[in-house]
């Protein structure tokens, strides 16, 4: 069996964070392991508390999972410190499988999460450890130091952070209008394109995408395809969500196939 270490936050409502991705590799047959970075208390309707593990802890974990059970794929998320970070790109310096990271700099109400040096130290020591990122347009325009990035700027985005940062770069359209366009950069353009899901106001569609392209990369897909797949996975689930809590809504992270 192929595994994936995750390495976030634990989100009390199950609906993102460590419990998406272990529900994410658990539905597409992949192992999970598991390094909590932060302990969130939270719900459908937002987080009421964040309590950051001490940076030693979060190494503890991975060196226990790197040394006895290597993952195939590592996903990482959420990362609130600097030296939360520069830690985890430590723990992964000799790691030669596929790194994919979700980028979590932007909340849902606009403000940014990381402070100047976390964000330097994201980009200057994570960043060459890791294969694929996978910004939102918010995250994307953080990046790029831009208030923002237009629907049509996507793919020049992804191309210009790819080559900038020497890895690929997956930039999520979920925040532009229209259909939900992701755009790939990996040396070639790719487009990956699914209509949007009339009413659906979901959570943790980024943690879920990002886990499910770590678990295909593990499976043995080249990285358009395990993408393509992601998408496709994250559609389902968005599509069947489950009517639970009163606000932004779970996915059904068991629907593999559809309706």
């Amino acid at each position: 069996m192929k595994t994936m270490m995750t390495v976030a936050g634990s989100d009390a409502s199950g609906g993102a964070g460590i419990q998406a991705d272990i529900k994410t590799a658990t539905a597409l047959g992949v192992y999970a392991t598991s390094a909590i970075t932060a302990i969130t208390a939270q719900n459908t309707m937002g987080i009421r508390r964040i309590d950051v593990l001490p940076p030693e802890a979060v190494e503890a974990q991975m060196r226990a999972i790197l040394e006895d059970i290597p993952p195939d794929a590592v996903k990482i998320g959420m990362l609130s410190s600097a030296e939360t970070i520069r830690t985890v790109a430590r723990c992964l310096r000799d790691y030669a499988g596929p790194v994919v990271v979700d980028p979590v700099l932007v909340a849902s109400s606009g403000a940014r999460l990381l402070e100047k040096e976390a964000l330097t130290a994201l980009t200057d020591c994570l960043f060459p450890v890791c294969d694929l990122i996978t910004p939102n347009l918010p995250e994307a325009a953080v990046l790029l130091e831009q208030e923002r990035i237009e629907d049509g700027d996507m793919a020049q985005t992804a191309a210009y952070l790819a080559k900038r940062y020497s890895l690929a770069v997956l930039v999520k359209g979920g925040h532009a209008e229209g259909d939900a366009t992701d755009v790939l950069y990996d040396g070639a353009i790719h487009y990956f394109t699914k209509p949007r899901v009339e009413g659906a106001d979901p959570h943790g569609t980024g943690c879920t995408l990002s886990s499910a392209i770590a678990c295909y990369l593990s499976l043995g897909a080249p990285l358009p395809v395990a993408v393509e797949k992601a998408k496709e996975y994250v559609y389902n689930a968005i599509e069947s969500a489950p009517n639970l809590g009163s606000g932004k809504a779970p996915l059904n992270h068991m629907n593999i196939g559809g309706k």
